[in-house]
């Protein structure tokens, strides 16, 4: 068995190993840098795991094997607990002040948040989620006046990349609102998408004020990439479902918790 910094190969990849079932992700250069070997050691490593079926190869690392390596279509998402995403979106929506500008990130809970911005007085809503702009634009001069981000197009209807990044920095909005694939103490708020993550903290940058919302079955859950910290956040808002523990992380770790 060849070595590399020091290491058998069996070696590293029991460590890349523990660090994906520790984590949920890795990536390639952290791993280069933690193991001291070369950046095709590393992903040579990558694909004799993947090859057993112990992990997921993703852009630019690897992923456990479990819903965490997923990113369903928004379609998809949408369809799951529609009433705990009502009673999420209404208290987030309650968070929000007439005449003030709103930030709405891509993301089914998200999209169901805006859907009751519809009919608040002078509204702006800066967006880069597809089915938020058109929801908006629907209600015409009814409605909020709508900024969209442009960008790229993710699976879940996401607008990311440089042109996306590079709008939302220009701007600063009193209030985002974000959803996430996934929450845990140590990664904070995850998405298994490189470039959503990117632009997910371009928003949080722009923003004096931010509120997540994710229902309990997102605890636990680590995508690829965290764009935000727990201590980032100024209030976090989920449902009565979620365990003690993880009330008692958030509780400490955000500026508020809510519990619907």
């Amino acid at each position: 068995m060849t070595t590399d910094g020091g290491l058998l190969a069996d070696q590293r990849r029991a460590l890349i190993l523990d660090l994906v079932r520790r984590d949920g992700a890795v990536k390639v250069a952290e791993l280069v840098d933690q193991l001291g070997v070369s950046d095709m050691t590393v992903r040579r490593d990558l694909d004799a795991l993947a090859r057993t079926g112990a992990v997921r190869k993703v852009y630019g690392g690897a992923v456990a094997r479990t819903a965490a390596a997923d990113e369903p279509a928004f379609e998809t998402k949408s369809a799951l607990a529609p009433e705990t995403k009502a009673a999420l979106a209404e208290a987030a929506a309650a968070q929000v002040q007439p005449g003030t500008v709103v930030a709405v990130s891509a993301g089914t809970t998200a999209y169901a948040v805006a859907a009751r911005l519809l009919d608040v007085p002078g509204l702006t809503i800066v967006t880069n989620s597809l089915p938020v702009a058109e929801l908006v634009r629907t209600r015409g001069d009814n409605g909020p006046a709508l900024l969209l981000t442009g960008g790229a197009p993710t699976r879940s209807a996401a607008l990311v990349g440089p042109l996306a990044d590079q709008a939302i920095r220009s701007l600063h909005v009193d209030l985002l609102i974000i959803g996430a694939h996934g929450v845990s103490e140590r990664a904070g708020l995850t998405t298994p998408n490189l470039a959503e993550a990117q632009t997910n903290r371009a928003l949080i940058a722009s923003a004096h004020r931010t509120v997540a919302v994710a229902d309990h079955t997102k605890w636990g859950i680590v995508g690829l990439s965290s764009f935000a910290a727990l201590t980032d956040l100024d209030c976090f808002i989920t449902d009565q479902a979620l365990p003690a523990e993880a009330q008692a992380v958030l509780t400490e770790s955000c500026g508020a918790l809510l519990l619907v």
